[in-house]
């Protein structure tokens, strides 16, 4: 198998490192290994907390790198209004609220294969957005989601946070 197309095997993280992005695209890192040994595999900075106008972006660039996404698990209170779907490039893609804080998702492909990402709120900075988003994909990273918000200077900007 050539280099390119390990890039693109569903069930492989891609090589590729930090690409910029273009215009209203999904503001996503992942783990450039391909063992997912860390806590996290990503991280995404979401524009906004409207789930309807921010989950498409993430959901194709997702498929791209992961294959089809089936499912998103979220923490609906983190969020302006919680549908439980979307249709994304003519796929239906379940959402499910787990009460656990606004700091991760969780991506299902296939029918059990998990992908957990760090959320970055909104309006957090930009320099500390990025500086989150590349300790969550720090190869091997132990740091759960929370402590590396909190540790940034990112925490408590959500909805209902401090």
């Amino acid at each position: 198998m050539a280099d390119s197309d390990a890039a693109h095997t569903p069930g492989l993280l891609p090589d590729t490192g930090h690409q910029a992005a273009k215009p209203g695209t999904a503001l996503l890192r992942l783990e450039t290994t391909r063992t997912r040994e860390g806590i996290l595999d990503g991280a995404w900075w979401p524009r906004s907390r409207d789930v309807a106008a921010e989950l498409p972006g993430l959901i194709t660039a997702l498929t791209e790198h992961l294959g089809p996404v089936a499912r998103v698990g979220l923490d609906a209170a983190a969020w302006e209004e919680f549908p439980t779907r979307l249709t994304v490039d003519g796929r239906v893609v379940h959402l499910d609220s787990f009460p656990v804080g606004d700091d991760t998702v969780l991506v299902t492909r296939g029918d059990n294969d998990h992908f957990t990402l760090l959320v970055v709120p909104p309006d957090a900075e930009p320099e500390a957005a990025r500086t989150a988003m590349a300790r969550a994909v720090r190869a091997g990273n132990t740091t759960q989601a929370e402590q590396i918000l909190i540790d940034t200077g990112t925490a408590g900007q959500g909805p209902g946070k401090g």
